[in-house]
């Protein structure tokens, strides 16, 4: 493992768990607003890391996919739920759900503020530009990464939030499937990227789309370029 890779990885892992833990604090805010009380009273409703890290999915997954020189995905511990306490069942659950990607595109867009802000605090201490650099390496990669888990948690796969939202518009035994397959999540996301990459690079397109959107307005501002 080269040097590049190992300082890809110490920037990349930080603002993976923070855009995993914002998507999970995301659902329990929801539902906790619905009326379910579940996830804040598991200790779910914080942005302490610690109780959202899932080593698996979290930490070993990521790393390794970034190690193999791969763009990391993966996930925090799913955050629990009681759905028959939302007030209005469907409403909630597709609250709840659609939630987690709300606070992924809400970190996407501050990310892409503080990194206008980073440059312009660069350019009045040039002293510092090493250090902010690398602050907007990290920035760069929370747009990109938190516009990838939008896009990825709302594809129709079993247990993802989009098969969530979706099954209340399924025919009932699809809709029946989806809720058994749904402990085989993360192995149907591995199957197509390993047997259907081209299908999932092409899923996957309108997030980077959506990354040079967000960031070309605030490009001239980055710093370390002449």
């Amino acid at each position: 493992m080269n040097q590049s890779t190992l300082i890809e990885i110490f920037e990349t892992i930080p603002v993976l768990l923070f855009a995993f833990v914002a998507h999970e604090w995301g659902h329990a805010y929801a539902a906790l607003k619905q009326g379910d009380p579940t996830a804040y009273n598991a200790g779910r409703l914080t942005f302490n890391p610690l109780v959202h890290i899932d080593p698996f999915r979290t930490i070993l997954i990521p790393t390794i996919l970034l190690a193999l020189g791969g763009v990391a995905v993966g996930g925090a511990k799913p955050c629990p739920v009681n759905p028959s306490l939302y007030r209005n069942y469907k409403r909630g659950d597709i609250i709840v759900n659609l939630a987690g990607v709300s606070m992924n595109l809400l970190v996407a867009i501050a990310s892409t503020i503080l990194f206008f802000g980073v440059g312009l605090l660069g350019q009045a201490l040039p002293g510092a530009d090493n250090v902010l650099t690398v602050v907007q390496d990290m920035l760069e990669l929370s747009v990109t990464y938190n516009l990838l888990l939008l896009f990825l948690n709302v594809l129709p796969i079993p247990g993802f939030d989009g098969a969530h939202v979706l099954m209340h518009y399924f025919p009932p035994k699809v809709a029946s499937f989806y809720r058994q397959a749904e402990p085989l999540s993360l192995f149907f996301l591995f199957a197509l990227i390993s047997f259907a990459g081209g299908a999932f690079s092409m899923l996957i397109t309108p997030a980077f789309v959506l990354r040079d959107l967000f960031m070309h307005p605030v490009l001239p501002f980055a710093l370390g370029i002449q």
